[in-house]
């Protein structure tokens, strides 16, 4: 259940870790540091809170996450798909409730895989992955607006449409240095020579944007025009947070939905990973690891953290193989940190601003929209209301409704897909051709077959199909193509087995699977309709049929009832 692949490496596999190897997974791990400090700068303002908690919350919880992970490359920290959900805590309960709903989500996390929850989480529909992912693209975009445009505002709405009307309204206070260095980081980035990827264009963007704006004292915001000196809010001493039971029953939503999307995106990540070294991840084992490394980003006064695909592809591109990348990708984190404090005050916030542009864009997925005539109409339904829930509503209500929204929609094509049939030829395969004819014109016998799952959905829909039925003394069910049976289903079958019993109608089931049939014998169905009336074929079927009927014959006729 929890078994960290670094542990089970050193035990089951230590001649993997050849000093090649692990200079090699070093030297990824310093990259990957490179690429993570400006992420999480900018993820830590993004979120509301100053940026020295995005880079603790990229050293503990990264450093946590690659020690107790299920993966061998998985890079964790804070990521764009948090934000929302952060800012919005934020806003509403402040810095302590964050630290309070992290510390839960983590305690939240470490159950779901401890109750082996890893799996589940993949039946989460794609539509609603999508839906949000791309609301939070947008969003992330929005929140940068302020930033690339130097309009200097603050207490900006965390509303969509509140926020965007209040750029609108200010964009004539537009800081036209900003504006022209956002443009060229914009153009740096995206020309930037992808065969440099020793160097990453945010870094490298990063560093010069900063010299720039220093040298020439250019008027464009930095971190330390906008925070200050930030080196107090970097504090490594733990802080244990308090326990407000009312405040905690308050933000029990927000951390269920924090637990919810760090799980799918660390598990995302880790499939990723697994796609690019060809190995397998342990998806509880990693589910207790983010559990706690949001432990333990919360006792440092972090915010919560999961699985990163891009700083992932980044560590495996760059030779990554073992969690020795990522446990060494924290460590230089914390001594770059420690010794460049005082220059990475100096980067300019419209650099930040367009590193998350990036961000945005590559979260967006322009090919679902694309194809969205193409999909099923309700998979169309589900990933729309996400996505306009996540950007014009909440996060959590979005995950909610389109859970539900999909539940529904998914009952629907079942219902759908369940029908019941009685004419075509195939209600009759196994039975000979020659004698399928002579079947059909028995009288008094009514042949129907379920065709799909037999539940909620369809068991109403069949109780009116065979309420119907009149003058009929034997009724064959064949369910040779009903994989599943819920209680409703079996109350529905129950129902028709009185109605046949009032009217003296015989009640034959053929070719039950295993599902229904369990279902049945639980219920003691088998003993109530009696065995004689099951059958292993519909040939069986047709013969106890004929048999009930030549029965009930010489039966009224002896006693001479019309």
């Amino acid at each position: 259940m929890f078994k960290p692949k670094l542990f089970t490496l050193l035990k089951n596999k230590p001649k993997e870790f050849t000093f090649s190897r692990i200079i090699t997974d070093i030297n990824a791990g310093l990259i990957v540091a490179f690429v993570a400090i400006p992420l999480s700068i900018a993820f830590g303002i993004a979120s509301g809170v100053v940026p020295g908690k995005g880079l603790i919350t990229a050293i503990v919880a990264g450093f946590l996450i690659s020690l107790f992970s299920g993966s061998r490359v998985q890079i964790g920290g804070p990521t764009g798909a948090l934000v929302v959900i952060v800012y919005g805590i934020i806003q509403n309960y402040g810095t302590n409730g964050l630290v309070t709903a992290t510390a839960m989500a983590g305690i939240l996390l470490i159950l779901m895989g401890l109750l082996k929850f890893g799996k589940v989480i993949r039946y989460i529909p794609d539509p609603i992955t999508t839906g949000f992912t791309n609301g939070i693209a947008v969003i992330l975009f929005s929140t940068q607006i302020n930033d690339f445009f130097g309009l200097e505002l603050s207490n900006i709405p965390a509303n969509f449409i509140d926020k965007w009307a209040l750029y609108i309204k200010t964009i004539g206070n537009l800081n036209i240095a900003t504006f022209i260095m956002g443009v060229a980081v914009l153009l740096f980035v995206g020309f930037y020579p992808k065969k440099f990827k020793f160097f990453p264009a945010s870094l490298a963007v990063l560093i010069f944007s900063t010299l720039i704006v220093h040298f020439f004292n250019l008027p464009i915001d930095t971190i330390f025009s906008r925070f200050g000196d930030i080196t107090e809010s970097i504090d490594f001493a733990p802080h244990i947070p308090g326990l407000n039971v009312a405040l905690m029953s308050k933000l029990f939503q927000p951390a269920l939905t924090i637990a919810i999307l760090v799980g799918i995106e660390s598990l995302l990540s880790a499939v990723v990973a697994d796609g690019m070294i060809g190995k397998k991840h342990r998806s509880n084992t990693e589910l207790i690891a983010q559990g706690i490394a949001n432990l333990g980003s919360a006792v440092f006064g972090g915010i919560p953290a999961t699985g990163a695909i891009a700083r992932t592809a980044t560590n495996i591109n760059n030779g990554g193989r073992t969690p020795i990348a990522g446990i060494a990708h924290a460590i230089f984190m914390l001594v770059l940190v420690l010794v460049f404090i005082k220059y990475i005050v100096l980067i300019p916030m419209v650099t930040l601003a367009c590193i998350l542009f990036t961000v945005a864009y590559r979260m967006m997925d322009f090919g679902a929209f694309k194809e969205i005539l193409k999909a099923p109409v309700s998979d169309s339904i589900v990933l729309i209301t996400t996505f306009a829930l996540t950007v014009f509503a909440d996060l959590v209500y979005a995950i909610e409704i389109g859970m539900i929204l999909a539940s529904f929609l998914f009952m629907k094509r079942m219902s759908d897909i369940a029908n019941i049939d009685t004419s075509s030829h195939d209600v009759y395969e196994g039975i000979d051709e020659d004698k399928i004819e002579k079947k059909r014109k028995i009288k008094g016998i009514v042949l129907y077959e379920i065709n799909g799952p037999f539940f909620f959905g369809a068991a109403s829909t069949f109780v009116e199909y065979i309420e119907k039925i009149k003058d009929c003394k034997v009724i064959i069910l064949r369910m040779r193509k009903v994989p599943a049976m819920d209680e409703t289903g079996y109350h529905a079958l129950y129902k028709i087995y009185k109605k046949c019993a009032s009217s003296n109608t015989s009640l034959i089931l053929c070719q039950i699977q295993k599902q229904p049939l369990k279902v049945l014998k639980n219920y003691g169905f088998i003993e109530i309709l009696g065995r004689a009336n099951f059958a292993l074929n519909i040939d069986t079927a047709f013969k106890k049929a004929e048999e009930y009927i030549s029965y009930v014959e010489e039966y009224n006729n002896t006693f001479h009832i019309k």
